[in-house]
């Protein structure tokens, strides 16, 4: 008979790192590849969803306003399950979650393409939500792990690879409509695609146990102050992101009166630079230092943020777009390296922590922007936004663990 209790056959060891001091160089990469495809599996899971989202709103008739309640369906289900995303794995490792809450991320997607209902696909959002943060947690404790490995930066590098899925994803969904496929058998083949994944990286996930000292409970009611700060960088940058990836089009048509064609420019120059700030982001770091970076960034951000407040024109707008996606690209994987390599609290419930107070910037970002363009004008509100990055530069001098 098949044995389907693969996951029980690991062993847990509580110090990993001794365990791989003797590991070769090809190992220690294979190790470094295997946690990024797990980041390309979640990244394009996410686009494959995002790419369809049209088809299934003509499929099942919704209005903009009722796409827009069931689309709330998302964050739900992640604020749901944040308080206890850390616990589990802290409670059950890592790797064992990752495992599961990826296969899980992936299957909720293709209950995503079998909704003919609205309730239907509402509950399914949620149940991708819920999925997704925990397979976020998860992902980015072993990226945190692997980058002790090897004693650099490297979780820029995993988070550009999701930005790259993020790409790919899109890229897919548009060869499926090309191909008249349902969202259903293209969630599918994403979910065939994950499973693969899975299969043939398993083996190779960082299997280590976090040691929970007794006094956690007190230090879970009180974090510690550096994890807020990091959390407050996080809220900040996160906040800029979102507000690129809802308003940036709406900028580019309303504001800069660009031709129709040239309306995804925005966010095209964001995206593409991110995600090559992301890839080129750890050598950086590793010469310069996390907070010289970290300050650089945060006003680079201001900087393109006002300056497409002044010159509202194609070509400046462009350019400041590319310099919004530059100074995004290296503060949540730093941030999140931060985090884990915390030493008062286990890895997976610190990123709980940060990427807890983080998620509302990227929640609460967009909504805001739109109420004080409601008040005074989408000018304004990049403005504001624009603050935030001169209080990341602020904070990032001021928080020792950047040193």
């Amino acid at each position: 008979m098949a044995d389907f209790n693969f996951i029980t056959r690991f062993r847990a060891k509580d110090d990993f790192r001794k365990s791989y001091k003797d590991a070769k160089a090809s190992y220690l990469n294979r190790i470094r590849w295997t946690v990024a495809s797990f980041y390309f599996a979640m990244g394009i899971t996410f686009a494959s969803w995002a790419s369809r989202i049209p088809d299934i709103k003509t499929a099942l008739h919704l209005s903009d306003g009722e796409l827009g309640t069931i689309l709330f369906s998302i964050p739900m289900g992640q604020l749901l399950i944040m308080p206890f995303s850390g616990k589990l794995v802290t409670r059950f490792t890592s790797y064992r979650v990752l495992i599961l809450s990826l296969f899980c991320y992936a299957l909720a997607l293709a209950n995503v393409g079998f909704a003919d209902r609205s309730w239907q696909l509402a509950i399914a959002l949620f149940l991708f939500g819920m999925a997704g943060n925990v397979c976020n947690i998860a992902v980015n404790t072993q990226g945190v792990y692997t980058e002790m490995l090897f004693r650099r930066t490297i979780m820029g590098s995993f988070h550009g690879t999701w930005s790259f899925a993020g790409f790919t994803g899109a890229l897919v969904g548009l060869g499926m409509m090309a191909l008249k496929l349902s969202p259903l058998n293209h969630f599918l083949i994403i979910l065939g695609l994950v499973t693969v994944v899975i299969l043939f990286g398993y083996k190779f996930l960082i299997k280590t146990q976090e040691v929970v000292k007794k006094e956690k409970k007190k230090r879970f009611s009180k974090p510690d102050s550096v994890l807020l700060w990091l959390g407050v960088i996080g809220f900040c940058c996160m906040a800029s992101e979102g507000v690129m990836f809802d308003w940036s089009g709406v900028y580019f048509k309303d504001i800069v009166k660009a031709p129709e064609a040239l309306v995804v420019l925005g966010y095209t120059s964001f995206m593409i630079m991110m995600a090559g700030g992301r890839f080129l982001g750890d050598k950086i770091i590793h010469r310069f230092g996390r907070k010289k970076v970290m300050q650089i960034s945060g006003a680079v951000i201001s900087t393109g943020l006002f300056l497409s407040v002044f010159l509202p024109y194609i070509i400046p707008c462009t350019i400041a777009f590319l310099m919004v996606g530059l100074g995004v690209s290296t503060i949540v994987p730093t941030v999140y390296s931060l985090a884990g390599k915390n030493s008062t609290v286990p890895p997976g419930e610190a990123l709980t922590i940060v990427s807890s107070v983080s998620f509302f910037g990227f929640l609460m970002g967009p909504p805001v922007i739109g109420y004080i363009a409601e008040i005074s004008s989408l000018r304004v509100s990049f403005a504001v936004i624009g603050i935030f990055g001169f209080l990341i530069a602020v904070m990032a001098s001021r928080i020792r663990a950047m040193e």
